[in-house]
Order: C-alpha cells, then sequence, then structure tokens
C-alpha cells in the first residue's frame, strides 16, 4: 500500500485516522453493510478500530485518491490465482449475478413507492452460467432508484 501511494504521490500526513485505517474501515463497512459514515463511527468501534467522528471519515475517504483502492483491488484479484482459489476450495462453477429495477404505476406496488407516481422492485438474480438457469431470485425495494 506504501508503494502505491508514493506512485500517486499521496503524502498521508494524518497522526489520528490514516489511509490504512480507512481502508480497513471500507472493509468492515462492505463486509458489515454499514448504512454510511454516521452508522460506521459506533459499528468501527466495536470492531476495534479507532474512534473518531463521521467528518474524519469523510474527509479522509475524500483526501484519499481512489487510484489508491482501485489499484489494490486489482492486486487482490492478481493474487487470486488458480493455486489460491483450489487451497479455498472455491466452487469452479460459474455463477452470474445481476440486478434490474423494474417499476410500474405506484397503485400496482402500493407497498413499494419510488419516485413520485411510481412504484418499483429490484430483482437480484444469480445464474448459472453451466446449466443457465436462474439460481436464486430475491426482491429489494428499490426506494432510490439505484
Amino acid at each position: 500500500m506504501i508503494s502505491i501511494l508514493k506512485e500517486l504521490n499521496y503524502k498521508d500526513t494524518a497522526r489520528k485516522f490514516t489511509a490504512h485505517q480507512l481502508l480497513v474501515f471500507f472493509m468492515h463497512a462492505a463486509l458489515g453493510q454499514w448504512d454510511g459514515y454516521r452508522s460506521g463511527v459506533v459499528k468501527a468501534k466495536i470492531c476495534g478500530l479507532q474512534t473518531v467522528c463521521f467528518s474524519t471519515f469523510s474527509s479522509k475517504a475524500s483526501e484519499v485518491p481512489y487510484e489508491l483502492f482501485k489499484r489494490l483491488f486489482h492486486l487482490l484479484i492478481l493474487r487470486c490465482n488458480r493455486a489460491t482459489k483450489r487451497q479455498l476450495h472455491l466452487p469452479n462453477d460459474l455463477l452470474l449475478v445481476d440486478s434490474t429495477t423494474i417499476t410500474v404505476g405506484k397503485t400496482r406496488l402500493p407497498w413499494a413507492l419510488f419516485h413520485g407516481e411510481h412504484a418499483g422492485i429490484k430483482l437480484h438474480v444469480a445464474f448459472a452460467a453451466a446449466t443457465e438457469q436462474p439460481v436464486q431470485v430475491i426482491e429489494t425495494i428499490d426506494r432510490y432508484g439505484s
């Protein structure tokens, strides 16, 4: 991580909350599906991370170059070679995952209100490539249109 930061000409001058701590925070947030920086403050303390206010998380996230996390992710992918996958006993079958939002008039799905006069759900679909069959479909209420 330090070598990538040097390549990006980023000098982490923080004593209280470093880029490394931000990375650990992001990993916990992704695994725990945290709602945001505000809720992350309490959850970070529970996970053993340093206690700081939500604005510190937010400020650091805007300060650290996005390219750092992108390159770290690519390094992780490169290290997940065939030998590593065998050691982890990962399945060989290819599973395709996608989601789509379906919107209708608000009277059709009044429990799933969307933007204004619409209602909507999001379908998350897992599809087995080998059998060309859906494996799992989960619906969620798509309140934000994402």
